[in-house]
Order: C-alpha cells, then sequence, then structure tokens
C-alpha cells in the first residue's frame, strides 16, 4: 500500500448488502467517513455490491441503496452500474474469482473441506452450549475426512472452512482505536466458501479488497471480531495488508444500536420526510467528530479539508432524530428566498400549484417555522383545503360565528387590525389562540394567524368561516 504522501493512491469502498429496502442511515454514515477520507486525499471512493446472502436477497433493493447514496450527494468513482477497471462490482458476478481463491488456500493447508451436516452442526453447537463452551466449529472434517476429492466428486455438499491456527496473537492496527490484538483460539475456523459455490463476506471481503486495491478499510465496530480473520487471509495469500478502522455504531438515545424498532432507519426516509440532504451529511459528521472549532454548521467540503481519522472517538454516538431536525431548520433558515422556494417546490406537488404571489408572501412565515420540508403542507392547510377534513363542536361553530361578524367589519385587511378582532372574541369567549387556529386551519398551531389571514384576504377568510359554522 502507498504511503499517505501519494494520495492519488488512495482507494476507500462500502459494501452494501441489498438485502433491505434501501441503506441504512448507519452505513450512509460509513458511506459519508469513506467517501470524505479519499476525497480529502484525492483519491477514488467506490461501491461494491456484496449480494451473496441468496436467502436475504430483495430485487430491487441495489437500485434503491445506489439512488440514495446518489441523492445525498456521495457520488462514487467506481461501481456496478457506472462500471470502473476492476468490474464487476457485484460479488454474484465473481463467484469464479473467488472459488479460485479458495482452492489456492486449501492447496495451501489455510483452509480445509468440510461435509459436516446441518444437524451435525446443530447437535455440536448444542452440547458446547451445555458444557458452557465457546461455540465454533470442531474441526472434524480437517482431522477425519481423508478422501475429500473423492467425496466431491460423488457430488456430495460441502463448504470451504478457514483453518485458524492455535494458540496465535493475531495484532492489527487500528487508526481510531490503536493496537487490538485477538487470541486465535477464540476465532471460529470460518467458512468462506458456502456450498452453493457463493463466498461468505471474509472470503469475497478479502480477495475483493485486493484485486480492486483498496487501500484503507473503514467500516463499523462491529467487524472487529471479523478483522483477525482476514488478517490471517491476507497473510496466507501473501498480500499487502489495508489499513484498518473502524468506526463507532450509532445508537438509539437509550444506548441501544440503532434500529428500526426506535428510530427510522433508511436513509431515503430522511428525504421523503423533507431532511436535506446537506443536513443529514452534516448531521452524521458530527457522530464521533468534532469540528475544531467548535461549529456545528458546515459544508461537506469543510469537512473533508479538517477531518482526520485520528480524531474520530470510538465510543457509540447517539443518533438524535430531534438535534437532527434542529440541524435541518438551520439550513432552511440560512437559505436564500429563491433557494427555499426551489426546495419547497421541487418536493411538494401542494407547493408547485400555490400561486408565487401567495408563495412569496408566506416565505418569510414559513422559513421560521418549519423543521422539515414535509411541514409545508400542515402549515399552509389553509390555502389548498386541507382543513377542511377536521370536525368541529358546537361551540367552536359558534366562535367562527362571532369570528364571521367581527371581522366581516374590517375595513382594511391588515394583520394588526385581524389580530384586536381576534383578540376581542378571544377574551369575550374566555378562549386560547389554539382555538382559533383549529377554526382556520385544522391544527392547534402554525404559521403567525393575522399574518397568514392576510396574505389568505378577507373573502376566502370569510368562507373557511362559513364553512366551519355550517359543519
Amino acid at each position: 500500500m502507498l504511503q499517505k504522501d501519494q494520495p492519488q493512491a488512495v482507494r476507500t469502498r462500502i459494501p452494501p448488502s441489498p438485502t433491505g429496502q434501501d441503506i441504512h442511515i448507519g452505513n450512509l454514515y460509513t458511506a459519508l467517513i469513506n467517501y470524505t477520507f479519499a476525497k480529502k486525499y484525492k483519491g477514488k471512493f467506490i461501491i461494491r455490491i456484496e449480494d451473496t446472502d441468496r436467502e436475504r436477497f430483495q430485487e430491487g433493493a441495489e437500485k434503491k441503496i445506489l439512488s440514495s447514496i446518489k441523492a445525498f450527494g456521495l457520488d462514487y468513482d467506481e461501481g456496478p452500474d457506472i462500471g470502473g477497471p476492476f468490474a464487476p462490482y457485484r460479488q454474484s458476478e465473481r463467484l469464479a474469482i473467488y472459488k479460485k481463491y479458495a482452492k489456492d488456500l486449501i492447496e495451501k493447508g489455510v483452509a480445509y473441506y468440510c461435509f459436516c451436516s446441518k444437524e451435525r452442526l446443530v447437535k455440536l453447537r448444542e452440547m458446547q452450549i451445555k458444557e458452557n463452551k465457546k461455540t465454533k466449529y470442531d474441526k472434524y472434517c480437517l482431522l477425519n475426512v481423508k478422501n475429500a476429492n473423492e467425496r466431491i466428486e460423488k457430488k456430495e455438499s460441502y463448504v470451504i472452512r478457514l483453518n485458524v491456527p492455535p494458540n496465535k496473537k493475531i495484532t492489527f492496527d487500528d487508526k481510531i482505536r490503536g493496537e487490538i490484538t485477538i487470541d486465535s483460539n477464540e476465532i471460529d475456523d470460518q467458512v468462506l466458501l458456502k456450498s452453493d459455490g457463493y463466498p461468505t463476506y471474509h472470503l469475497g471481503v478479502v480477495v475483493d479488497d485486493h484485486l480492486m486495491e483498496i487501500t484503507d478499510i473503514i467500516r463499523a465496530e462491529e467487524w472487529i471480531s471479523s478483522t483477525p480473520k482476514h488478517v490471517l487471509l491476507f497473510q496466507a495469500f501473501g498480500w499487502e495488508q489495508p489499513s484498518f478502522a473502524h468506526l463507532p455504531i450509532l445508537r438509539n438515545p437509550d444506548k441501544s444500536k440503532l434500529s428500526k424498532r426506535k428510530n427510522p432507519v433508511w436513509a431515503s426516509w430522511y428525504l421523503e420526510e423533507g431532511i436535506l440532504p446537506e443536513a443529514v451529511l452534516n448531521y452524521l459528521a458530527l457522530l464521533g467528530w468534532s469540528h475544531p472549532e467548535g461549529k456545528e454548521i458546515f459544508s461537506l467540503q469543510e469537512f473533508i479539508s479538517l477531518f482526520k481519522l485520528e480524531d474520530v472517538k470510538p465510543v457509540g454516538p447517539v443518533f438524535d432524530l430531534t438535534k437532527l431536525k434542529w440541524m435541518n431548520q438551520q439550513y432552511i433558515l440560512k437559505s436564500t428566498d429563491g433557494q427555499f422556494k426551489k426546495m419547497i417546490k421541487d418536493f411538494s406537488a401542494i407547493a408547485r400549484e400555490m400561486p408565487d404571489e401567495t408563495f412569496l408572501k408566506l416565505i418569510p412565515l414559513l422559513k421560521s417555522r418549519m423543521e422539515t420540508l414535509s411541514d409545508f403542507e400542515k402549515l399552509t392547510s389553509v390555502f389548498h383545503g386541507k382543513s377542511n377534513l377536521v370536525s368541529f363542536d358546537e361551540k367552536e361553530k359558534q366562535i367562527a360565528t362571532e369570528l364571521y361578524q367581527k371581522l366581516s367589519e374590517i375595513k382594511t385587511w391588515k394583520h394588526d387590525m385581524i389580530f384586536l378582532n381576534l383578540k376581542e372574541v378571544m377574551s369575550k369567549n374566555k378562549i386560547r389562540m389554539n382555538i382559533i387556529y383549529k377554526i382556520f386551519t385544522g391544527e392547534e398551531r402554525g404559521l403567525p394567524l393575522p399574518e397568514t389571514l392576510e396574505i389568505l384576504g378577507k373573502e376566502k377568510s370569510l368562507s373557511r368561516l362559513i364553512e366551519v359554522a355550517k359543519k
């Protein structure tokens, strides 16, 4: 691997698996760090699809994953849909390569054929649990099978396992966590090639990382326990080992691992909710890393210029949706009116149908009250009829009638006069503003109501009150 004084040599990757609806927000975090590290050193960021888990494979997931990564602006240099010098970039299209290297390991004595049935493996595991032993394969086939080739010729089902040497200290350097040593006695004889000819993660990742000239492996901490297996494989093949860095796993506010039971986990959900890509990336950048000037809002380019892997804290950061929405609000606030108009109209069909004259008047009111772009439709419900779906009790209908009578008398339809009349009706009926909000908008809070009604106009405001009074 080339030194970092030769930044053009840096190559990072993420290997998403098409087994879910989309890319997980935690994997998007990993993608951001890989992208940032590659761009900092003017290197290459690669997407490789690890589609070898055929039982969990979901049709269309790859397309969704790639679409989401692009939507967040993490443009990759090589991948399954754009090609590159090390194609193909789908593991399912590289099976012959894995088979070749698995057989090389057999010849080196670093791997062996295993013919054990599922039933035997289950019984072995049950026995080990009962005896309070570590659950791992017992090397039965390595020690007892002498006629592997004959059994293979007879079409017996088999897997290829890694032959982990006993009593060996396996050490590797982690750019975030420092030197890590694991005893080989703690490591299972991992299956490398499955009976269906597909590789497991462990064989596939090592072979592909070498052949695709990956210099820096940056992945989640859950892979730390697997890294010694990969070190053994790099050593067995005689290949130069990439550098390793294991990022902290994102956690829920209760410190549990981020999961769809407690937080939205699919990256596209955040876009569909109206959270801006740049806000999401800004927030993710701060998970485990701090800006040297203590800034919370900064661009991706600024992050790239300042980022160092060594500065990432290994403790699992909390993913706080409330904080993310606050950050998104800051991006909305600092947008120009032109940018705001474009982002809302790109996001909402209702916004596209709203007359520009009305929309432009609403911008100052909207920008300070929207956390997400999806807030637009609720905040502007009185302008597009969504408020008509709400039911009202007799008291509210009576207040609507009174409001009609008071507001009808206003000669100059301005927000200050509207407010005085609203206040008078509230005082007389001993009610709070939330009731007035509900009558006009169907919600109990929203944009400043007098200003909203001024923009809506006297005729439409009074028409709304007639509708409520007659319900």
